[in-house]
């Protein structure tokens, strides 16, 4: 399989001679100006957002939608980081026909799929869990039939009957369960669910990137680089690419925004954390959770705020 992304210590070639111009013909913007206003012409849809919707409408708004490209997702242990992006990943597929891969180093194929079910069905992941021995392969969905669902209690039929209605999207997503694997081998498996499903949109998540390529480093000294090869990975594949990265800032006092500094490569850095002060005044147990938007390529920075319920591993966004 022909690679194209770059590897380790690699830099952009220098173009020799008349490289460029012996490809791609000189085109001026005006010569240009009446095709791209015919293509624009022809977009007959509505829409509120460019790019894909993300199933959080602030989240549209601040983006104006998601594009192909480097999304960094960084923050603490605990305040929901795993559960936020595959909720992210689910909505993309479900929401714009598109295709989606979630990679991940230490949470297994059953958690991911319980952290699914749960959020769909309202049903906490530790009931779900502890009903394992109805939970069969893809998505857990037992195959009834007759007077075998009178044996189930309603919260199992609940369970079954949103994985069934989940499953014209659920086969566009993909699970992988990561040892060890480097961009190339992303690039691969990503070229082969687009091969698998035939579409053109897609996402991938990469949790706990920090374990992708070499090891020696420590993440802050390699960051750099990594970034730049998932930024050369996500516009050579025209996908969109979500990088979950625990936060590796020395003073953890420090405001979000010094994030984009150590990763100058993507076209989006989001830092989550606790809101401390909206958790005081919650009587319930959601937790406060807000997402800094320190870089945004496409739009606006600012603050999200989402309460994040652990039991059903499900964010909703908070006015």
């Amino acid at each position: 399989m022909e690679k194209h992304g770059l590897s380790p210590g690699s830099k952009i070639a220098k173009l020799h001679g008349n490289s460029m111009t012996d490809k791609i013909p000189l085109i001026s913007e005006g010569e240009a100006l009446d095709e791209f206003l015919d293509e624009l012409q022809q977009e007959h849809e509505i829409k509120e957002i460019a790019g894909w919707d993300s199933g959080f409408a602030n989240l549209n708004r601040a983006l104006d939608g998601i594009f192909p490209g480097l999304y960094l997702l960084i923050g603490p242990p605990g305040c929901g980081k795993t559960s936020f992006a595959k909720q992210l990943l689910d909505q993309v597929a479900m929401r714009n026909d598109a295709a989606a891969i979630f990679c991940s180093f230490t949470e297994s194929k059953k958690e991911l799929r319980i952290k699914t079910l749960a959020r769909l069905s309202g049903i906490e992941n530790k009931e779900i869990r502890r009903g394992s021995a109805y939970l069969l392969h893809w998505y857990g969905v037992p195959r009834l039939t007759g007077d075998e669902t009178e044996q189930l209690s309603p919260s199992w039929e609940k369970v079954r009957r949103c994985a069934e209605d989940a499953r014209g999207w659920l086969d566009s997503i993909f699970l992988l369960e990561c040892g060890k694997i480097t961009p190339e081998g992303l690039e691969a498996r990503i070229h082969e669910v687009r091969t698998t499903t035939n579409k053109q949109r897609i996402i991938a998540v990469i949790d706990d990137c920090q374990r992708v390529g070499d090891l020696a480093q420590p993440l802050r000294a390699r960051l750099p680089l990594l970034t730049e090869q998932l930024y050369a990975l996500a516009k050579n594949l025209n996908a969109a690419l979500l990088a979950v990265l625990p936060d590796v800032r020395d003073n953890r006092e420090l405001a979000p925004p010094t994030w984009p500094e150590n990763a100058s490569g993507a076209d989006v850095v989001m830092v989550m954390e606790p809101d401390a002060e909206r958790m005081e005044k919650l009587s319930e147990l959601p937790q406060a959770i807000n997402i800094h938007l320190v870089k945004n390529r496409g739009g606006e920075r600012g603050r999200l705020s989402f309460a994040f319920h652990p039991a059903f591993a499900r964010f909703t966004e908070v006015s």
